[in-house]
């Protein structure tokens, strides 16, 4: 059965988060997105299509811009008949207010976009992180309501598939922050129902030329509008002094983003007249530019920022400063603290002043974000810092990350604590009463700690690249976060590379033969697999070669090469009994049994999975429970003991549903559907196919989708609806026959041609039980002797 049996999760080093090998009947992996109202689970639950809401909150005070609202604005007349989308390009210079138009303007025509409203900072001018098309995409799919597992792979199928899901829909796209055209082109959807708003300091010439965007350029607020805005912001005594006021808007550029510093710095000094504060700034002007005799166009902003710095307590400054080093985009209250190495109430009352002096924004109810300028210049004044300080928040951080991630994970998969890194535990971590908890904090945190994985290759603190991998790797891989799995366990295979590290050499390519083997690259995934293998077993790593073992098993199995797979998971089950892993012990003996169970060895497969399902309630692996169920459920199939093999499977799919397995789900269901089949009831059989059918399809599970469609076949064969049953079994082999999955398809064939049978058809019949018969004796499965009595009968054919 191949991948249509297997859990496509995959087994790890010994830190790494290792996961119970078979969810018997699934492609893709045991998945969960944080999104769990947006898959199926009871029965008529289904979630309607997400309608997104991504647009930041709209600015306070927003002033002036009037002419370009009014051009924005005709766009919603002009985009009705276009023959493509349509795109504006706001252009303009670092912190003249693009982003702040776009949103505002967003916000003000939502209505106009039922559909919903998609955002990304592309953060094209950070000279480390900007955001890859890819990246964006799978951010945007998963808003669209696409399950991490049904993500493509390739920036091609990437974009198709969004312009597929948002053809026909009414939606805005804002794009901000980009570098280039390049950039951009892979968001730009497909039909005219959508308009693109795309930010950037470039010109976008590739898109007015190549896709008619009209373009925007934002130049510095008119002086009449800059003293409007510090009017509205600061009061009364910008009105009273307008001299003053006008000479403070020009001595801040006119920029938005200065404007905003400057009044919030003079608000909060009730005390100082306009002309003085009007005079502190020129003063701060002329220091810089005598400090800095190269100074660019940005020497008018960088001298408000440090005006408004040098008002900054000291303890607020330094934060604002250790701010500089985070190597994500935001942080929260509790990674403030541990970057300060201060307490949660101090780190929260240094971000409040900071929020005041608009030098960092609050972004949701509890994280920050800089501006990029600012964040630029918060990393020119911690270099001025001594290296050690630099050295200690940075490595607080990391500490927080790691400590954090393991407490989530130590939630979400209690059986595998002891394979994390022994690293103390961080004194500050946030509540992680549940999995609900300790999943939203993965995903909320996930950008920064890929991001933490690439920053600190080449720094001194290389060591928690790898911790971090082994801390989330069973998190990314399971979750369907495939590009953020294949980004960090690359940044630690270069890390070790480097260093001559073999074991975590070892480790970075058992994960990234994982990311393959769930992209269906199996031939690559071997390799990585194979050169995992010879590492740990340079080093005696005892643990990560019986992990590797086991994913060549599941490799072997996926290709329907059963004879390997067992021989794989042998080797793997002597060093896990050797090393007294259980929870290893139990993948192991579960695995065997889905085997033997496929080759009709039942005896053999009952005895290993329930073997395998005490080792796995005795450590308390759920998931590896279920898989263990299913296994059972499908050995009393075999034997006729249906009323035994339906609640095997009914615990099976409450346990999927209850961990948040929707691959698992999927094919408990499937299975639970084939017992109610057997047992003659088709209707709930029916409705258990609909719902398998609806997460499979939802997570790009194909093999889970061909083996739903084979029991619905039968299910119309039991109610003697043959044509639908000849067209069900035949959509599942060619399902299954697009992966190779030989088994599956096999049982397609075998399936239509009963149906074809019955109907009459013997020539059609025969045709389809002969390739069906080569298949099953190719695979060394006991179905070829049904087949066979079939095509010696002759009762049965002429």
């Amino acid at each position: 059965m191949a991948k249509g049996l297997i859990r496509r999760s995959g087994h790890d080093q010994p830190a790494d988060l290792e996961v119970p090998s078979v969810t018997v009947g699934t492609l893709k992996p045991s998945v969960h997105s944080g999104r769990s109202p947006a898959r199926p689970g009871t029965p008529g639950a289904r979630s309607a299509v997400p309608v997104p809401s991504e647009l930041p909150s709209d600015v306070t005070g927003f002033t002036g811009r009037a002419e370009e609202l009014a051009r924005l604005d005709a766009l919603l007349d002009a985009d009705r008949s276009a023959s493509a989308v349509v795109i504006s390009a706001l252009a303009g210079t670092a912190g003249v207010g693009k982003t702040a138009l776009a949103v505002h303007w967003g916000h003000r025509v939502a209505e106009h976009f039922p559909d919903g409203q998609l955002y990304v900072d592309l953060l094209g001018y950070d000279p480390d992180l900007p955001v890859r098309p890819e990246a964006a995409l799978g951010g945007f799919l998963r808003s669209l309501g696409v399950d991490g597992a049904a993500i493509p792979q390739d920036l091609p199928e990437l974009a198709a598939r969004y312009r597929s899901l948002v053809a026909g829909r009414r939606m805005l796209v804002v794009l901000d922050n980009a570098h280039s055209a390049d950039q951009v082109r892979p968001l730009l959807p497909g039909t005219r129902s959508c308009l693109v708003v795309v930010t950037s300091r470039d010109s976008l010439t590739g898109l007015v030329v190549r896709h008619g965007a009209r373009r925007i350029d934002l130049d510095l607020l008119p002086p009449a509008d800059a003293v409007d805005l510090l009017r509205r912001l600061v009061g009364e005594r910008a009105g009273a002094e307008p001299a003053a006021t006008a000479a403070v808007a020009e001595r801040c550029g006119r920029l938005p983003l200065a404007l905003r510093v400057a009044a919030e710095l003079a608000a909060l000094r009730p005390t100082s007249t306009m002309a003085e504060l009007a005079d502190e700034l020129a003063d701060e002007q002329h220091r810089l530019d005598l400090f800095d005799s190269a100074a660019d166009d940005r020497t008018t902003v960088r001298a408000v920022f440090s005006w408004s710095y040098r008002h900054l307590p000291p303890a607020a400054a330094r934060l604002f400063r250790l701010l500089g080093l985070c190597p994500g985009r935001d942080v929260d209250a509790w990674a403030a603290a541990a970057l300060a190495h201060t307490d949660l109430d101090e780190a929260r009352r240094l971000l409040d002043t900071l929020t005041r002096a608009h030098l960092v924004q609050r972004n949701g109810s509890d994280r920050f974000a800089m501006h990029d300028l600012l964040r630029s210049y918060a990393l020119d004044r911690v270099a001025e810092d001594p290296e050690p300080d630099r050295r200690a928040a940075r490595g607080n951080l990391l500490h927080y990350y790691v400590s954090t991630a393991a407490a989530a994970m130590d939630v979400l998969f209690p059986a595998e604590r002891h394979r994390r890194p022994r690293l103390a535990r961080h004194s500050g971590v946030p509540p992680l009463a549940d999995a609900a908890q300790a999943r939203a904090w993965l995903d909320r945190e996930r950008p920064n700690l890929v991001a933490a994985t690439a920053a600190e290759v080449g720094s001194g603190w290389a060591t928690y690249v790898g911790y971090l991998a082994m801390t989330i790797g069973r998190y990314l891989t399971t979750g369907a976060h495939l590009h953020d799995a294949f980004t960090v366990h690359s940044n630690v295979l270069r890390v070790a590379v480097g260093r001559g590290d073999r074991f975590a050499e070892g480790a970075a390519l058992n994960y990234l033969g994982l990311v393959l083997f769930r992209w269906d690259r199996n031939a690559e995934a071997i390799d990585h697999y194979q050169r995992a293998l010879a590492a740990r077993r340079e080093v005696r790593d005892r643990t990560g070669e019986a992990g590797t073992l086991l994913n060549l098993g599941l490799t072997d199995q996926a290709l329907c090469r059963f004879a390997d797979a067992l021989d794989h998971y042998r080797q793997a089950l002597a060093i896990s009994q050797e090393i007294g892993d259980r929870n290893s012990v139990a993948n192991c003996l579960c695995n065997l049994g889905s085997v033997y169970e496929l080759l009709g060895r039942c005896d053999e497969a009952a005895e290993h999975a329930r073997a395998a399902l005490a080792l796995h309630l005795e450590v308390g692996n759920r998931t590896g429970r279920a898989t263990s169920l299913s296994v059972l459920g499908k050995v009393h199939e075999r034997w006729g003991r249906y009323d035994e093999a339906l609640g095997y499977q009914q615990e099976a799919s409450a346990v999927q549903q209850d961990v948040g397995n929707p691959a698992g789900e999927a094919y408990a269901r499937t299975r639970l559907a084939s017992v109610l089949e057997r047992r003659g009831e088709c209707a709930e059989a029916a409705e258990q196919l609909r719902l398998a059918l609806d997460i499979a399809e939802e997570i790009g599970d194909v093999a889970g989708q061909a083996d739903a469609r084979n029991v619905l076949g039968a299910v119309h064969r039991r109610a003697g609806r043959w044509a639908e049953a000849v067209e069900q079994h035949e959509r599942a082999s060619a399902l299954a026959a697009a992966i190779g999955e030989r088994y599956q398809q096999a049982r397609g064939l075998d399936g239509a041609a009963q149906a074809l049978h019955a109907m009459g058809n013997p020539p059609a019949a025969r045709e389809r039980w002969t390739a069906a018969l080569a298949l099953f004796d190719e695979l060394g499965v006991p179905d070829a002797a049904t087949v066979r009595a079939a095509l010696g009968d002759p009762g049965a054919l002429p």
